[in-house]
């Protein structure tokens, strides 16, 4: 194994010290169960280094948790606004994922049937239960759904047993995505997503699971039902921040709760500057695929180092990523733009403690484990 450097030893006495564990930079773990074919995974593993000549500079000992994937969107599947542009290319998604460093993936559900998708999605793609997981929850714009079915609390008690069975199985980690969004209204208004935000603090509370939070343009109110109900669940992330620096301190004020970075957190000079203001220990990071790319004319797009090649989607490539299609593996770009911005010249000791953040908080058994 290749020699243990003095800021990694550092880092390890840190993380022990902080988060009641070692991480062994020296550990470089075998990637069993890839998804697919051998084919597509050398494609996959092409990409690292073909599209961009510093990507090697990173070192294969950098390891991503990416707390938020929607790997159930259709998008995946192939198809766009309702329309078949190629065949699903899943496996490659995955295969460069893991080539990438990509450890684990949370795939994000938004109501019951997602929720089914995405644990019949993880099961299929990843039979080990080593990488793929999922979350239990209803979307703040889909929030309807509660009443729509006629029984808002049979509606909650399926969840709730599909949470429990999920945990038993370690297949579910978080209860969510859950909270407000009063930037898309028309989807959902403001006092039945308030209702079933709070109510959906039941599932947190019977499960002894943590929280995957959405807060857009809601701050006042979002953060007054995770005041009042705090004490219900474990911990939790407000994920995708693109909050203002006094919206900021008021989360970082509340224990145990963590703030999630990815591409739509890095738009503008405003956004860079907030996520700076963020203590490292408390931040985790993401893609929020296929959405919330680092785009070419985001602030932060400077920082990037790391690009794959991608072709549009009526010329589907598998050795490809498809343009304007986010996916898992650009969670190296998420980190890139933070090390850049933040002036960290230490990648790997920067990655090292956002997978710390990660596993303390939605994979315990890896802390114990490192």
């Amino acid at each position: 194994f290749p020699r243990l450097s003095s800021a990694h030893r550092l880092l390890s006495r840190q993380l022990s010290h902080n988060f009641g564990f070692v991480c062994d930079q020296r550990r470089v773990r075998s990637r069993p169960n890839f998804v697919g074919n051998p084919a597509v995974l050398s494609f996959a593993a092409s990409q690292v280094v073909k599209g961009s000549s510093t990507s090697g500079d990173m070192g294969d000992s950098i390891k991503f948790v990416d707390i938020g994937a929607n790997l159930t969107d259709s998008m995946y599947l192939g198809e766009y606004h309702g329309k078949q542009a190629h065949d699903s290319d899943m496996d490659a998604v995955l295969n460069r994922a893991w080539a990438a460093g990509v450890e684990r993936i949370m795939v994000t559900a938004g109501q019951l049937p997602e929720v089914k998708e995405a644990l019949e999605l993880v099961q299929s793609k990843d039979p080990s239960g080593q990488r793929l997981f999922t979350t239990v929850g209803v979307h703040p714009t889909r929030c309807n759904v509660f009443e729509d079915s006629g029984n808002p609390q049979a509606y909650l008690d399926e969840l709730e047993q599909l949470a429990v069975e999920g945990k038993q199985s370690g297949r579910v980690v978080a209860i969510g995505e859950c909270g407000l969004d009063y930037d898309r209204l028309h989807f959902c208004d403001k006092e039945t997503q308030q209702k079933y935000f709070e109510f959906q603090f039941r599932l947190a509370e019977a499960t002894g699971l943590p929280m995957f939070l959405h807060m857009r343009e809601a701050a006042e109110d979002f953060i007054a039902i995770v005041k009042r109900n705090r004490h219900k669940c474990s911990a939790g992330v407000v994920h995708s921040f693109t909050g203002t620096k006094e919206e900021l301190s008021q989360l970082l004020e509340l224990e145990g709760i963590y703030i999630g970075i990815n591409g739509c957190s890095l738009k503008t000079e405003e956004n860079l500057e907030v996520m700076a203001a963020i203590p490292l220990e408390r931040m985790m990071i993401e893609t929020d695929a296929p959405w919330c790319e680092v785009k070419n004319t985001h602030a932060g797009a400077k920082h990037v180092k790391t690009k794959w090649e991608a072709k549009k989607k009526e010329k589907h490539d598998l050795a490809c990523c498809v343009k304007n299609r986010n996916e898992p593996c650009h969670i190296r770009q998420v980190l890139e733009v933070i090390a850049g911005v933040r002036g960290v010249t230490d990648v790997e000791e920067l990655a090292a403690v956002l997978y710390a953040n990660t596993c303390k908080v939605f994979f315990p058994e890896a802390s114990k484990e490192a």
